[in-house]
């Protein structure tokens, strides 16, 4: 093939520092969500769905031949915290981590569903019970002593 063309799709999960509630109003969630967006789409990856509570966010994009997928994630949290910042959030930060996970085109609707119900869903499951049943359907081995930071 003379040309090098994707179509990957990924979930990814952080979240503020030690959880942290500092996106708690709708303002602010909806002004970050919108900054990340344009940051992704500065670095040539399409924004499917960012959403989450004041604590964590989900984004759901596509990933571009051009960049590799530990670079966007700094990149839009680095983009992301300064802006926070900018904005009088001046002791933010996200987590150091990340979940990452690829999503096929046929559950495209389904995470963007997901992702757009998580005021509901975290009335009845925390950020922690979250990521392990993520990281069990996904088959993540993890050691609970290092992703809680």
């Amino acid at each position: 093939m003379g040309q090098s063309l994707t179509h990957l799709l990924v979930h990814a999960i952080f979240s503020t520092k030690d959880r942290r509630p500092y996106l708690r109003s709708d303002e602010i969630r909806n002004e970050i969500y919108s900054y990340m967006a344009g940051t992704l789409k500065n670095l040539d990856c399409h924004p499917i769905k960012i959403g989450g509570v004041e604590d964590h966010v989900h984004v759901f994009s596509s990933l571009s031949k051009n960049i590799a997928f530990s670079d966007l994630i700094g990149r839009l949290k680095g983009a992301s915290s300064k802006r926070l910042k900018e904005k009088g959030l001046s002791n933010f930060s996200w987590q150091n981590g990340y979940g990452a996970f690829s999503v096929s085109e046929s559950n495209l609707d389904s995470v963007t569903a997901y992702i757009l119900n998580q005021t509901e869903h975290h009335k009845k499951f925390s950020y922690q019970e979250e990521i392990r049943e993520i990281m069990k359907r996904h088959r993540v081995a993890f050691d609970e002593r290092y992703i809680w930071d």
